[in-house]
C-alpha cells in the first residue's frame, strides 16, 4: 500500500527534478522529507514566493521546469505573486499546494480557500487532483504542459485527505516521463518561409527583436547564423539577452532608438508585442515599416493585428530554414545600413563611455555599473532587481551566455533578486552569481540571503544604496525615503561577508574582497551608497509615469 503523498515524491523522482524549493507545512511535509531522501535537494526559503522565484531562476538556466511546493492557505496564497511573475515571464514552473480536505470542504477547516481559483489567473494549466492513484499521471500532465508550445507555470491542488489517502500502488500509472530533447517543434513550411525571405529582399533597412523564446527553443546558435547570412542588426528584449553575446558586431544596442525609428521591416522572434518593444508601433517605430513575426503560440500570431505577416513555428526549425535560404546579396543589400547603425552606435557608446567615469559622490548609479561590467566574469549570472538600478544596468552591463541575465520582468516585480540569486547559484554552482539590488527591494526578500547562508549558496549581492524607492530630485514622492540601511551588518549578522562603500574608488576593492568571501564559501554583500538623486531615462511603461 501507499498514498497520494508518497505516489507524489515517487512521481517527482521519475520525471527527473533533483532540487525543489519551499517552505516546511501541512499537509506537504511527507512529500518533502521523502522527496530528499530520494536524493533531492530541498532548498527551504524564509518566504513562499522566494520559493517560486529562486525555481523561476533554475528553470531559466537549466532549461527545465523548476519546482516548489508550499502549505496550505497562507503558505500557497504567498506563492502567486511568484507564479504570476513567472507567467508573465513565460517561466516553466511546476507549482505544488497543499490545500485543506475536500471531505470537509464548505464546513471551515483549517486554511481553507479556493486555491485553484487564485492559481488559475496566472497559470498555464492548473487542476486539483482527486483521487491518490491519479498523482503520477496529473504529475506528468503537469510538466508536459510546463514545457509544451510557449513555456508558463502550472499548479497541482493537493488536497490533505488525498495525500494521505491510502491506495494500493500497482492501480497508480506512471507515464513515460517527458522527453525535452524530443518535444514537438513545428516546422516552417516552405511557403511561409518563402514570404519571410521575400519581406526581407524588399527591405532596405531590416532588424531583428527577440526575446525568451529563443532560449526556450534552443535556438541561439540558429539565430547567430542567420543574422550573420543576413547582415541584420538585432536587438533583445530583457529576457533574450545572450541569446548572442552582446559584443558581437551586429549587437548595436546604443543605436536601438536609430534603428527602430527608421527600420523598414522589424522581424520578431519569440516575443510578445507589449510594452517593453513599444507593440512594435509609432512613434517608436516606423509607421510604414513591415513587421514579421515567427512564435510558436498559434494565439500569439493570432494576436498580432499589426502585422503584415505572422508564422507559426519553432524558431530553432525556423531560423536554420532561413538561414539556408539566404543568398550573398541580401547581406551585401543591407551594408549601408549597418554603416548607418554601426555609426549611431559607436558614437553614443563613446558618449556613455565618459558618462560612467564619474568620480563624484555621492556615487553615481552609472560608475557603479561599470565597476560590476569590468570585474564580473564574462559568464557570470546577473541578477537584477530594482527601479533605477535596474534601468541603469540594462545600460551598461553587457550579457554574452544565453539565459544569464535575469530581471525583475514584463511583470516588473520587486524582491526577486536575492531569490533568483539563491535559485541561480543551485543551477549553477560553478559560475559567479551576482545580484545587484536596489535597497528598496532588496528590503522585501532580505531573509534570502540567511537561505544563501545556510544552503552554502555563495552568491555576491551588491545593492545600490539611495536611500529608498527610485530616485528623488524634487522630494516630492510619498513614502519614498527608507533610510540608508545598513544592509552589509545585515551580511554579517547572517553569517555572511558585508562591507559599505562610500566612495567610486572603494568599489573595485570591495568587490575583489566579496569575491574572496565567495571563493571561500560564504555570501558576500557589498553595500554602495548611490546618488538618491540620480534618475534613470527610459522608455515610460506606461502613460500614467511621471
Amino acid at each position: 500500500m501507499s498514498n497520494g503523498g508518497l505516489l507524489l515524491a515517487q512521481a517527482i523522482k521519475q520525471q527527473g527534478f533533483d532540487t525543489f524549493f519551499y517552505i516546511m507545512g501541512a499537509p506537504m511535509m511527507q512529500v518533502e522529507k521523502v522527496c530528499m531522501q530520494s536524493g533531492l535537494r530541498g532548498i527551504d526559503v524564509r518566504h513562499e514566493q522566494a520559493a517560486v522565484m529562486a525555481a523561476h531562476a533554475y528553470a531559466r538556466l537549466r532549461r527545465r521546469p523548476g519546482l516548489c511546493m508550499a502549505a496550505s492557505g497562507p503558505g500557497t496564497a504567498n506563492m502567486v505573486t511568484g507564479v504570476a511573475h513567472a507567467w508573465a515571464d513565460c517561466i516553466p514552473l511546476v507549482v505544488l499546494g497543499g490545500s485543506s480536505p475536500t471531505e470537509s470542504s464548505g464546513r471551515g477547516p483549517f486554511q481553507e480557500i479556493d486555491q485553484l481559483r487564485m492559481m488559475e489567473p496566472c497559470t498555464k494549466w492548473s487542476a486539483r487532483v482527486h483521487h491518490p492513484a491519479r498523482v503520477p499521471e496529473m504529475l506528468d500532465k503537469a510538466v508536459r504542459m510546463a514545457m509544451s508550445g510557449k513555456p508558463g507555470p502550472v499548479y497541482l491542488d493537493l488536497p490533505a485527505d488525498m495525500l494521505l489517502q491510502e491506495v494500493d500502488a500497482s492501480k497508480a500509472w506512471f507515464p513515460q516521463p517527458f522527453d525535452f530533447d524530443a518535444r514537438s517543434r513545428p516546422a516552417l513550411s516552405a511557403a511561409d518561409a518563402d514570404r519571410v525571405i521575400a519581406a526581407l529582399a524588399r527591405a532596405e533597412r531590416p532588424v531583428v527583436i527577440s526575446g525568451g523564446g529563443i532560449g526556450w527553443s534552443g535556438a541561439e546558435a540558429e539565430m547567430r547564423r542567420f543574422v550573420e547570412a543576413a547582415g541584420i542588426p538585432f536587438y533583445t528584449t530583457p529576457q533574450g539577452r545572450g541569446a548572442i553575446a552582446e559584443d558581437h558586431p551586429l549587437c548595436l544596442p546604443s543605436a536601438r532608438a536609430t534603428a527602430f525609428r527608421e527600420a523598414d521591416l522589424v522581424l520578431i522572434l519569440g516575443t510578445r508585442l507589449k510594452y517593453i518593444i513599444g507593440h512594435a508601433a509609432p512613434p517608436r517605430f516606423n509607421a510604414n515599416a513591415t513587421i514579421v513575426r515567427i512564435d510558436i503560440d498559434p494565439a500569439e500570431i493570432a494576436a498580432s493585428q499589426q502585422a503584415h505577416l505572422g508564422v507559426v513555428a519553432d524558431l530553432k526549425m525556423a531560423l536554420a530554414e532561413l538561414a539556408d535560404r539566404v543568398a550573398p546579396a541580401m547581406r551585401e543589400r543591407f551594408g549601408a545600413w549597418r554603416t548607418r547603425i554601426s555609426a549611431v552606435h559607436a558614437e553614443k557608446a563613446a558618449a556613455q563611455e565618459a558618462k560612467l567615469a564619474n568620480d563624484a559622490t555621492p556615487i553615481h548609479p552609472l560608475r557603479l555599473c561599470r565597476e560590476i561590467r569590468d570585474f564580473m566574469d564574462r559568464d557570470a549570472v546577473l541578477c537584477v532587481d530594482g527601479q533605477e538600478i535596474l534601468t541603469f544596468g540594462r545600460q551598461v552591463i553587457p550579457t554574452f551566455v544565453p539565459n544569464h541575465r535575469i530581471n525583475s520582468g514584463t511583470f516588473g516585480t520587486m524582491g526577486v533578486g536575492m531569490p533568483f540569486g539563491v535559485g541561480a547559484k543551485a543551477a549553477a554552482p560553478d559560475k559567479q552569481v551576482i545580484v545587484l539590488h536596489g535597497d528598496g527591494s532588496f528590503g522585501m526578500n532580505v531573509m534570502e540571503f540567511d537561505t544563501a547562508v545556510r544552503h552554502g549558496l555563495p552568491v555576491l549581492v551588491v545593492i545600490s544604496l539611495n536611500g529608498g524607492w527610485t530616485a528623488d530630485p524634487e522630494k516630492v514622492k510619498p513614502g519614498r525615503d527608507l533610510g540608508y540601511t545598513r544592509f552589509h551588518d545585515v551580511a554579517i549578522a547572517l553569517g555572511g561577508h558585508g562591507e559599505l562603500v562610500e566612495s567610486p574608488g572603494q568599489i573595485r576593492p570591495a568587490l575583489e574582497r566579496a569575491k574572496a568571501a565567495v571563493a571561500a564559501g560564504r555570501p558576500a554583500l557589498v553595500n554602495v551608497v548611490t546618488d538618491a538623486t540620480a534618475r534613470s531615462s527610459s522608455v515610460e511603461f506606461t502613460r500614467y509615469v511621471t
